[in-house]
């Protein structure tokens, strides 16, 4: 069916003019509705929060932009297909006449680019990706990407991404809400949002399985034989890509899904896509391009990340090819770009090289990427290849990180994943900083950015933790869980291992746990579990 329209759409344009896309730059947000001591009008009560806790301001870059401006585009005959907050404007498809007369419009300051974003359908219905079923995977023939990350010890402390929101933008999702791969995540609602910004509508388990493998390695939850990363984070699912073509109007597509994510509260936005080369091969950029500055996929990606999200990004497949480097937006400087290594931690041919172009250090960390274990979206589970894995891997620990470090910013969690590479010290154009790991992040980061107020460690607010030095802690519990199973450990992320646990029914407000003396030590955590509601009630550290 969406062929015979797109057929039908293009043989009118001929016979009235050419349609094309345009993202055009409007000059100013003046006469806006909107005001920054009102920003529930535009963002989220999430994205205010997210925003609040890292000093992050709201500014008029946030308004929409003027509504009259996207008035008069219409009534130059544009048909205005998104509205862009961050770079003000608007993508529309008009007329190459309509176009210069929209040009003429005083609020209007330019074309993006000068040049239509063309977007050619091709004659074939043939994937830009290639992805290959290796093997049928068991538990430990996926523990090499587990362990290499440091996600085994993630998850021993605690963390698996609840209370997170991730976006993730990708090709569509095909039957990733049917497939039992991912059964959990939708049956336990952790996908909270859909759309496709391709087609304009909520579509996306019927397009791309790409997407539904890259989902797979962060969220994928099957116990014996995958368990992802962040299997308990809440997720938002954008198509941003289109599979049958390759046109700068998917950048649009991605800063469109980036200012929703951001309008949320998202925290993390993994995307295994990288831009250089499009069908109309007048848009192709070059490698001098790929300097954190030009692409609009790039520009956007780094002001996703200005206002308190992170960016995690493949860094491409273009290794040993006459490309070679990162393609667009692994170049953004606020970008974690990740490349890919085999299951013992050497580089893969394939995985892009570095540096960025305005020789900023490319990749920024490695995962793997070469027999990754993944769910397809014909309900197997298997083992696949590319950068597009290592980086929703890389994200998806990121994620857990996070949780473990709420007091962080985004700019901090960035850092400390870079500074948890094993090469820090001595960064190349291949590894980056190295492979990136859980463990040392956390560390890296209680050095460099020590915890700063015990209630931004412990947001939740239902328990208070008293030390007693005669061999117990005493806590205070929220009246609303008594009577629920809870469940308390104490984990030493040096030692890997967990020190103390205990479960049992709560019967009152006050509790008191008996433990060995030399159990509390500077550094190791305690993590207060509602076993009944299967969520983490809080988490201290001494």
């Amino acid at each position: 069916m969406r062929w015979f329209i797109v057929i039908l759409v293009c043989s009118c344009s001929f016979a009235k003019g050419q349609t094309y896309r345009y993202l055009v730059r409007f000059t100013d947000k003046a006469g806006s509705p909107f005001a920054i001591s009102n920003p529930s009008a535009f963002l989220s009560q999430r994205a205010i929060e997210r925003r609040g806790k890292q000093g992050i301001q709201v500014t008029e870059n946030d308004f929409p932009p003027n509504t009259s401006y996207l008035d008069s585009l219409k009534s130059k005959g544009a048909l205005v297909i998104y509205p862009t907050r961050w770079l003000n404007g608007a993508l529309i498809q008009a007329t190459e006449a309509q176009k210069d007369s929209i040009l003429q419009l005083s609020f209007v300051n330019a074309v993006e680019f000068n040049t239509p974003l063309k977007q050619v359908r091709k004659a074939t219905r043939e994937s830009k990706f290639s992805i290959e079923e290796i093997s049928s995977l068991n538990y430990g023939d996926a523990s090499a990407q587990i362990n290499l990350l440091g996600v085994d010890s993630m998850h021993n402390a605690g963390f698996y991404g609840e209370n997170m929101l991730v976006a993730v933008m990708d090709n569509g999702f095909l039957n990733a809400n049917t497939i039992d791969c991912l059964d959990t995540l939708f049956s336990k609602n952790h996908v909270l949002e859909i759309y496709d910004f391709v087609d304009k509508d909520s579509s996306v388990f019927s397009d791309g399985g790409h997407g539904t493998n890259v989902l797979s390695c962060m969220a994928g939850y099957v116990p014996g034989s995958l368990i992802a990363p962040a299997f308990r984070a809440d997720y938002v699912l954008f198509r941003t890509e289109d599979d049958f073509s390759e046109s700068k109007a998917e950048e649009v597509y991605w800063l469109i899904a980036a200012e929703r994510a951001d309008s949320l509260g998202v925290d993390v936005i993994n995307t295994s896509l990288g831009y250089s080369t499009f069908d109309n091969t007048a848009d192709n950029y070059s490698t001098s391009d790929m300097d954190g500055n030009t692409t609009i996929i790039t520009r956007a990606a780094d002001l996703a990340a200005s206002k308190g999200m992170v960016v995690v990004n493949s860094a491409g497949n273009s290794g040993g090819t006459s490309w070679n480097i990162i393609t667009a937006p692994a170049d953004g400087d606020s970008v974690l770009a990740v490349g890919a290594t085999t299951r013992t931690g050497e580089i893969i041919g394939f995985s892009s090289r570095g540096p960025a172009a305005d020789g900023t250090v490319k990749p920024d960390v490695m995962a793997v990427g070469w027999q990754t274990a993944l769910c397809f979206p014909d309900t197997t589970i298997g083992t696949s290849q590319g950068t597009s894995f290592s980086s929703p891997l890389t994200a998806a620990m990121a994620t857990g990180f996070w949780q473990s470090r709420p007091y962080l910013t985004a700019f901090e969690v960035l850092e400390s994943i870079r500074k948890s590479g094993d090469q820090y010290f001595t960064p190349d154009n291949d590894y980056g900083y190295g492979m990136a790991n859980f463990v040392r992040a956390y560390h890296t980061a209680e050095i460099n950015f020590p915890v700063r107020s015990l209630q931004a460690i412990n947001p939740i607010k239902s328990v208070s933790l008293i030390p007693s030095s005669k061999g117990k802690l005493k806590f205070s519990f929220a009246n609303n869980l008594v009577g629920k199973e809870l469940r308390i450990s104490i984990i030493n992320l040096h030692l890997k291992q967990t020190i103390h646990q205990n479960s049992f029914v709560l019967t009152s407000e006050n509790h008191d746990e008996e433990i060995a003396g030399n159990e509390i030590l500077p550094g190791v955590i305690l993590r207060i579990e509602n076993v009944t509601e299967a969520k983490t009630e809080a988490i201290f550290r001494f």
